[in-house]
Parts: structure tokens; C-alpha cells; sequence
């Protein structure tokens, strides 16, 4: 019994230590994101990371940057698999934009990222593509018109408030869905489809969302 009580007592400490030391190194990085992320960007106040509300299907990502690969296939003449290091080295944009989930909250983030169009063209997209299909780490999905992608300037993000995005945020990449509702900014993108499908749908579109996702108009699809 004592010896059994001896192991016990060691599991507790044990778990006790391990416990503490993850709390501890999440606020530590909490404080790192508080101290170092910007607050403001030509003249507009920036919400925060951590204003984000957690409400991905499965939970954060945790990706590899040694491991990720972004696949770029379907209607394509060129398909094209780039590694992390391979896609930052593109020109990179910076711009504010708000995010606005049907779920009431909202957040203004400078984000930098890489243009979709560019790498789209990369692939050398066929002339019967209609849609782009984007798919997530988690088996998220959603999709855009193609020439919403390639007209509007539209980046997937890899930093917000000049900081890597945190797991928790998408990391390694984001869409910046300009002008539409938050199910469409999917996050952990890791394969990019060409399609004329122009029925596809989407995680939550397939469930009775609006495949539009326009901002201003309802997020639920009209019958």
C-alpha cells in the first residue's frame, strides 16, 4: 500500500508540473501576442487576436510548417504542390479588413498575405473553371465564384497584426473573403480545387447556408 501510495503521490506531482507548465506558457504567449501585436495601422484601431471566438467544427489546427503543403489541382493545366517557405517568398499585400461572423461579433485585423490569383494562375487555370473549391485540415470546405478570386485582389493570410497567425487562427494560411459573411474566411487551407461545378457546396452551405455569403444579405440560402 505504501509503495502504491508513493506512485500515486509521483503521478500527481507529475501531472501537476505538466499542468502548470502549459498554463504557464500559455500566458506567456498570451502576453507576447498583447505586447507585440499592433494596435493600430494608418490612422485605424485594430481589434485583437485574441477577440477571435473559437468556433471551427473540430477545433485549432496544428500543423507542421516542415510538413504543409498547399495542393493546387482540378481544372488546371499546371497543378502545383508549394511547400510554407515556397509560398511566403510570393509578394506579399497588407490590408485592413473586418470580419463579421452571422454569429454577431466582428473584428477589424490588418492582414498580409500572398494574392490567390497569383497562384491560381501558376496552375494555369483552364478556361472551364467556374468555381474555386477551397478545403481546410479539419474537412471544412466552402467555395467562391472564380472571378471573385481572381477580380477582387483576395489573399490567403499567413500573419495578422504583423504576427504569424497563431494555430488557433489558422495557421499556416487564411482566406481573407473580402465583403463576405466569416464561413467563408476558411482557415488551414490545404488543398485548392478548380472546378465547373457551380453546384458545389460547402461545410455549412451544403446545412442551408448561402453559397454567396454576401455581406448585407441574409447567410441563410433562399428557397
Amino acid at each position: 500500500m505504501r509503495k502504491l501510495g508513493i506512485k500515486f503521490c509521483f503521478f500527481i506531482f507529475i501531472f501537476t508540473s505538466t499542468v502548470t507548465c502549459t498554463d504557464n506558457t500559455q500566458k506567456k504567449e498570451a502576453k507576447e501576442v498583447e505586447v507585440l501585436e499592433l494596435k493600430e495601422y494608418q490612422g485605424k484601431k485594430l481589434s485583437s487576436i485574441k477577440d477571435f471566438r473559437e468556433n471551427s467544427i473540430k477545433g485549432p489546427q496544428y500543423i507542421n510548417k516542415k510538413d504543409y503543403r498547399l495542393k493546387i489541382g482540378g481544372i488546371v493545366a499546371n497543378p502545383k504542390i508549394y511547400t510554407y517557405d515556397e509560398i511566403i517568398e510570393h509578394q506579399t499585400q497588407k490590408k485592413v479588413v473586418t470580419l463579421n461572423c452571422v454569429e454577431g461579433w466582428s473584428v477589424t485585423i490588418l492582414w498580409e498575405g500572398i494574392l490567390l490569383r497569383e497562384l491560381l494562375e501558376e496552375a494555369e487555370v483552364d478556361s472551364k473553371a467556374k468555381v474555386v473549391i477551397l478545403h481546410a485540415q479539419d474537412g471544412y470546405s466552402t467555395s467562391f465564384p472564380l472571378g471573385y478570386i481572381m477580380d477582387n485582389g483576395i489573399i490567403i493570410a499567413f500573419k495578422m497584426n504583423d504576427l504569424i497567425l497563431p494555430p488557433e487562427r489558422g495557421f499556416p494560411f487564411q482566406l481573407v473573403a473580402e465583403n463576405k459573411w466569416g464561413y467563408k474566411w476558411i482557415k488551414w487551407i490545404t488543398k485548392i480545387e478548380l472546378s465547373d461545378n457551380e453546384d458545389f457546396r460547402g461545410y455549412w452551405e451544403s446545412q442551408g447556408y448561402s453559397n454567396d455569403g454576401d455581406l448585407g444579405k441574409s447567410f441563410i440560402e433562399e428557397r
